[in-house]
């Protein structure tokens, strides 16, 4: 078999390998900067997100929104106990109300909650009561 017989074909087949194997190489790489890119944008958003829960955690007068709380109850209706970052308070016949105010007011503080317990005492009657322990830190 004569290879300069079929020179031209081998010289085209060659050519069509390196342009197929040129255009895989090229759809990886567009491909990996693409997932690049969106791996950047990830990181960027959550370093974002970090820098704003630090700031948020940061704030010097959470004791004093914290302590917010202790004005929202009557004081014959808890208990109420602070340790430096750490407070420790209970609830006893709470109304509707009074409840869903303590309740919205803990949640949208930057606190981490250990204990919230709600309890309904007079499930019988239309104006229930309730009990609430609450435990948090920051």
């Amino acid at each position: 078999m004569s290879w300069k017989k079929y020179q031209n074909e081998l010289i085209v087949f060659i050519a069509f390998t390196f342009m197929f194997m040129g255009y895989g190489y090229k759809q990886t790489q567009m491909a990996s900067g693409e997932e690049s890119a969106l791996e950047s944008r990830l990181v960027i958003e959550e370093i974002k997100e970090v820098i704003a829960l630090k700031k948020i955690w940061s704030d010097k007068k959470i004791t004093q929104k914290v302590n917010k709380i202790k004005s929202l109850i009557p004081e014959d209706k808890m208990k109420w106990k602070k340790t430096s970052k750490k407070v420790t308070a209970s609830y006893k016949g709470l109304n509707d109300k009074e409840l869903n105010t303590l309740v919205s007011k803990i949640l949208n503080l930057p606190i981490i909650i250990k204990k919230l317990h709600i309890k309904n005492v007079d499930f019988k009657h239309v104006d229930s009561a309730y009990d609430v322990e609450f435990k948090c830190q920051w």
